[in-house]
């Protein structure tokens, strides 16, 4: 009866606890008999045959994978160091354990050159103005490659783009160019409606000599606001009794 128990607990130690797996939420379990896979083990606790049998879990999360600055010539030989983050979540299990030998470094790979090869056929000022389309094409790159390895790019996106100094200091000259040119271009609208105005101005005034007095008294009346000492009278100003009894006559003949 005896050896019956220790046989027992030979059995329990060697074979049935050995045999206990966990597969954690966010996994799945791919089990393999003598080479083979023979089934998937879902999330939570699962027994597999011990020394016949063996569990590689997956990780079904979404995975980050930075890209290392890379050397990129741009279409019109600019010479850039760009850097990227890729997002990919397996979604086959068996595909990205019997398709390819490390799911992680092989994307980390073809994102590389990827990166280089798409960034490469677009010139300098399209990589920093259109960003999001060149994000967009280097993730479809990247997803039809993968898509035989169970493994879905789900985002790709440019972090950094540096120059060199010397392009850095000829943008900035550039800028600087720009903003004097559209600063001119304002001041000469300004200069032309203000001509505009003036021309209407004088021909009012020419239509109607009164108004140029009246102006005139209009200026003296801010002049000697401001407590000066010294009021210049314009030669105008000597005929602006008889204009206004001229203007005055006018207008009363015209009445009658």
């Amino acid at each position: 009866m005896s050896w019956l128990i220790n046989l027992l607990v030979l059995i329990v130690v060697f074979i049935v606890i050995p045999g206990f797996r966990v597969v954690q939420q966010y996994e799945k379990g791919v089990v393999f008999f003598l080479g083979k896979i023979v089934a998937t083990k879902d999330p939570g606790l699962c027994w597999i045959i011990p020394y016949l049998q063996w569990m590689k879990k997956v990780d079904f999360r979404t995975l980050t994978l930075p890209i290392p600055p890379q050397r990129i010539i741009t279409k019109d030989n600019v010479s850039l160091d760009i850097s990227a983050v890729a997002y990919f979540k397996i979604v086959d299990a068996i595909k990205s354990i019997v398709a390819i030998e490390n799911v992680r470094q092989a994307i980390d790979q073809l994102a590389q050159t990827t990166v280089r090869n798409i960034v490469g056929r677009f010139q300098l000022d399209e990589v920093l103005s259109e960003r999001d389309a060149i994000n967009k094409e280097i993730r479809t790159v990247l997803d039809a490659h993968t898509e035989p390895w169970g493994v879905v790019v789900s985002l790709v996106e440019i972090k950094d783009i540096e120059l060199p100094e010397n392009m850095q200091r000829a943008m900035a000259k550039q800028a600087e160019a720009e903003r004097e040119k559209r600063s001119k271009i304002i001041a000469a609208e300004g200069e032309l409606l203000a001509s505009e105005k003036l021309g209407q101005a004088a021909d009012v005034m020419a239509a109607h000599p009164i108004a140029l007095q009246l102006r005139n008294l209009q200026t003296m009346a801010e002049i000697s606001i401001e407590k000066n000492s010294t009021i210049i009278f314009p030669a105008q100003l000597m005929s602006t009794v008889d204009d206004i009894k001229k203007f005055v006559t006018k207008e009363q003949d015209g009445k009658k």
